[in-house]
């Protein structure tokens, strides 16, 4: 019986050990974000730079951690709830690890459109939709770290603003394009970059699904958002 106990408590650390290590991956890759987009709005070489070069940090954190849950599940062979947790986690990093590459890109095409002639470069206001799909990162990884399913139906709801504001960028961007066709180059790098910001919104999504699964036991990805709500309300 005491050996039982022991292991059940050591598996307890593992599994808890393994969810902050998610935070903290979660963690860098927030900053990540921040970072590329300091890097966009400053041109600083050094920050974007910086962004490039830590992706290799995002990586890591993702093999260790899929090692990890690999690990767990054939020493503990654990059941119900805890298996959806390390589902779960597997699911997580590899979204953060997506997030980490968006971040990656937008520091590379950053750095494109500052080595470009100024004058042909669109003047588009980008730090709102960043700041919401950052936002939505943040609330996802606070209601994986809270398995709050509310705060995680709230990030659901929330991606449609962001792809709302998506499309208003490519609307703007075709507009400068045709009117100027000399924008055509920059226009494409910031359509990319408008892109990867839409794309974290996703991720973070994906991520809240994900915690509505693990507490409710039930998989509402491509299911509607008013389904979702209703589900984490019952």
């Amino acid at each position: 019986m005491e050996m039982s106990e022991h292991t059940s408590k050591q598996f307890d650390v593992d599994l808890e050990n393994i969810r902050t290590k998610v935070l903290q991956m979660g963690g860098l890759v927030e900053q990540q974000v921040e970072r590329a987009m300091d890097g966009l709005a400053s041109g600083e070489v050094f920050v974007i730079d910086q962004v490039i070069a830590n992706d290799h940090r995002v990586n890591l954190l993702e093999v260790e951690l899929d090692e990890a849950c690999s690990h767990v599940i054939a020493r503990r062979q654990p059941a119900a709830s805890d298996l959806r947790m390390i589902m779960v986690v597997i699911k997580t990093i590899t979204d953060l690890e997506r997030i980490g590459d968006e971040a990656k890109k937008i520091a590379k095409m950053a750095k494109r459109i500052h080595e470009a002639d100024a004058g042909f470069v669109p003047r588009i206001e980008m730090r709102h939709v960043a700041g919401l799909a950052a936002n939505m990162l943040h609330k996802a990884l606070d209601a994986f770290a809270r398995l709050d399913v509310h705060a995680a139906a709230g990030v659901v709801r929330e991606d449609a603003e962001v792809d709302r504001e998506f499309k208003a960028i490519m609307r703007q961007l075709i507009t400068f394009m045709m009117e100027d066709p000399r924008t055509i180059s920059s226009s494409i790098e910031i359509l990319f970059i408008a892109k990867s910001i839409e794309r974290i919104g996703d991720h973070a999504k994906n991520m809240s699904e994900y915690v509505i699964y693990l507490v409710k036991g039930r998989d509402v990805r491509h299911t509607g958002v008013d389904e979702i709500v209703r589900e984490a309300s019952t």
